[in-house]
């Protein structure tokens, strides 16, 4: 283990008995909602892990130490964020991690940077609302959520992609990438807040229960593949209507144009845009769909818990 990284006490103890642990990320709880609700969606994370038998594993970068499984206290330092005049926590993505290790920061992992530091530990399930992709435009604005799954072996449950961005451009880049997409219960990539996206983007392959998707990961991984992605669609009593949610997503997306975001700056402010032209709505349907995720994916490590050892 890398002197920069840390395991939490209760994630060691279940590494070295191999019980099942699922990842989770934290810049949900330090961008994505404000105080207390992002406090308690971060803890509700981690009981629908410990509910469905798995130790969760939230990650992040405490003072300049990479940490897999953050305990209680560190969990509401982040939430609280820039309360009181503290700086609040960064955005954190592969790519910043040298930078926030060096200097002795503290940082927010996005999905790029969790799946990083879970393979690092040895992990190989976790669980997020959504990844990144491609975004809209002609701007090449593309996450590295996607060259992160290409590279590391760790399956990333989630209700397919964030909705804002170009999700035709976002599967065809995992296709080229490598990254096999498993659709669970379903044939079609899901669009975030709907169970599907309408625009016919068919999966080639499909998992029906968590046990079958143990199954599936453990044989690509003994072919030394890499990351997948298990698209999880979000529970339909969750589901907002389409028409509402384009709608929403269009005036955005006006909005950042005029605004002149692009990067880092863009997505938060996108989400932020549909949150209140949903009428918090869309947040209520984050909050549900990341649940249902952080459930299937403590079943799916359990099932791989239960099957010989990856080399």
């Amino acid at each position: 283990m890398a002197p920069a990284i840390a395991l939490g006490d209760e994630v060691r103890a279940a590494i070295a008995d191999r019980r099942p642990v699922v990842a989770l990320e934290s810049t949900l709880v330090a961008h994505g909602l404000p105080w207390p609700e992002n406090f308690a969606v971060g803890r509700a994370l981690e009981d629908e892990v410990r509910q469905h038998g798995a130790v969760p594993a939230t990650v992040a970068v405490v003072r300049g130490r990479l940490t897999v499984g953050i305990d209680a206290a560190t969990l509401e330092r982040m939430a609280r964020g820039g309360e009181g005049g503290q700086a609040p926590w960064l955005k954190t993505g592969v790519a910043d991690l040298g930078p926030l290790v060096a200097r002795g920061g503290d940082g927010a992992t996005t999905v790029s940077a969790t799946t990083f530091a879970a393979a690092r530990a040895g992990l190989r399930v976790f669980a997020t609302g959504g990844i990144g992709g491609v975004h809209r435009g002609d701007g090449m604005d593309v996450s590295s959520d996607l060259g992160t799954l290409a590279r590391e072996p760790v399956a990333v449950v989630s209700a397919g992609c964030k909705a804002i961005l170009d999700l035709p451009r976002t599967l065809e880049a995992l296709e080229t990438l490598g990254v096999l997409v498993l659709g669970v219960r379903t044939d079609e990539f899901p669009a975030f807040y709907t169970r599907t996206s309408g625009l016919g983007l068919m999966l080639e392959h499909r998992v029906d229960s968590a046990e079958d998707a143990a199954r599936v990961l453990h044989a690509h991984w003994s072919l030394q593949r890499s990351g997948v992605l298990l698209a999880n669609p979000i529970p339909k009593a969750h589901e907002l209507d389409r028409a509402t949610i384009d709608a929403a997503i269009a005036q955005a997306l006006d909005d950042a144009a005029r605004l002149g975001l692009r990067g880092k700056a863009l997505t938060p402010h996108l989400l932020s845009f549909v949150a209140r032209a949903t009428h918090k709505r869309s947040l209520a349907a984050n909050r549900a769909l990341a649940i249902h995720n952080a459930a299937f994916a403590a079943d799916v490590a359990s099932a791989l818990a239960a099957l010989p050892p990856l080399p």
